[in-house]
């Protein structure tokens, strides 16, 4: 670690691993590793590189995709968000790239003459942001079928509220998903994180795991070891000073925590200059030495102060984690108001990422 800067561990095995977690579970069906976004903040081509075993990845844009192809993976690639013009229509025809088709102006941006283009029709089941209705499923991919450019046509659809094992509108999707002619289709897709974990019968041919990958828990309430999961990433800093307190000092910007008594208070080298949430209240753990350290005050660009009463011989150097081994980041994300994959994708490009492989190959 380089003076006090934070850093960001990306475990490879712990990658490769929660993809076998997946493999189980998806019982025979193929999988889309979710990597967009960075690879929820881990780094995309960095993800793509380890999760080799994964049937194919699924991205949301399409220079995403074109971003991975450049880089030499060959498996299929899928867009969950589609194109926006010919251009790109063709463009991603052109790389072999597979794209969800979600509403009519698609349609009508087809290109006349390109590779054929492997599609998959989404429907809207209820989450009501992308996909064509499902009494319209039917005739789209009659006329998909005449295009001269299209190849395979597939279907797909996005579960709403499957993080909520008790929500009844998952099983409702499903049903909704399941009447639709699939004779259409040469092959379906259904489940997420939630759905892969959470749903038991009919997942459609392909899975689309994401969250579960990088070793957080899809479902509220619950965290990735409930699910043999293990963390991806470890966000790390070092204490950079521990003052010694009176009762009544205040902490921090706008004196938010005020010491009880006297106690030692320890500061981080990390705030929300480097992704760690800024509405984290007093509280929040962070873990030093095996102890759970309560936030003290608010978060700052570059720093944060925790109690370290549970640590008297707390020092100057000592490593602090905010959230990976030994502290889910789910269990953060709850005390932020948040969820585990914006703390992820959240964190900022001053952070190192290390990969923990090769620094176990430099020791």
């Amino acid at each position: 670690m380089m003076g006090y800067a934070p850093q960001a561990t990306i475990d490879h095995a712990a990658l490769r691993h929660n993809l076998k977690q997946a493999r189980q579970a998806a019982n025979g069906r193929r999988i889309w590793a979710v990597i967009k976004a960075d690879g929820y903040g881990h780094g995309m081509l960095r993800v793509a590189s380890c999760l080799h075993e994964a049937n194919g990845f699924a991205v949301a844009r399409l220079e995403e995709a074109l971003i991975l192809r450049r880089s030499g993976i060959d498996k299929p690639l899928l867009v969950l968000s589609g194109c926006t013009s010919r251009q790109e229509l063709k463009a991603a025809a052109e790389a072999y790239i597979q794209v969800v088709l979600h509403h009519h102006q698609q349609l009508e941006e087809l290109p006349d003459q390109s590779p054929l283009l492997t599609v998959w029709l989404k429907v809207d089941t209820g989450m009501h942001r992308l996909g064509f209705d499902p009494d319209e499923i039917n005739g789209i991919a009659a006329g998909l079928a005449k295009h001269p450019c299209i190849g395979e046509i597939n279907l797909m659809t996005h579960l709403a509220n499957a993080d909520d094992a008790t929500d009844p509108m998952t099983k409702q999707q499903c049903e909704c998903f399941q009447a639709l002619d699939q004779t259409l289709f040469r092959s379906a897709s259904i489940a997420n994180s939630a759905g892969l974990l959470g749903i038991s019968g009919k997942l459609g041919d392909w899975v689309r795991p994401g969250i579960m990958l990088y070793g957080a828990s899809p479902f509220i309430n619950t965290t990735a070891e409930n699910y043999g999961l293990r963390p991806v990433m470890t966000l790390r800093s070092r204490v950079v000073a521990v003052k010694q307190c009176h009762a009544g000092d205040a902490i921090g910007y706008g004196g938010s925590y005020v010491c009880a008594e006297a106690m030692p208070v320890a500061v981080v080298a990390i705030g929300y200059g480097d992704g760690y949430p800024r509405h984290a209240p007093s509280g929040t753990p962070v873990l030093v030495k095996g102890e759970r350290l309560p936030l003290t005050g608010r978060v700052s660009m570059d720093m944060i102060s925790v109690d370290a009463r549970k640590l008297p011989n707390i020092q100057v150097g000592n490593e602090a984690i905010l959230w990976g081994e030994g502290l889910p980041a789910e269990e953060i994300a709850q005390f932020a108001g948040t969820i585990s994959y914006e703390l992820f994708c959240g964190v900022k490009q001053r952070v190192s990422f290390i990969d923990l492989n090769q620094q176990q190959r430099e020791a």
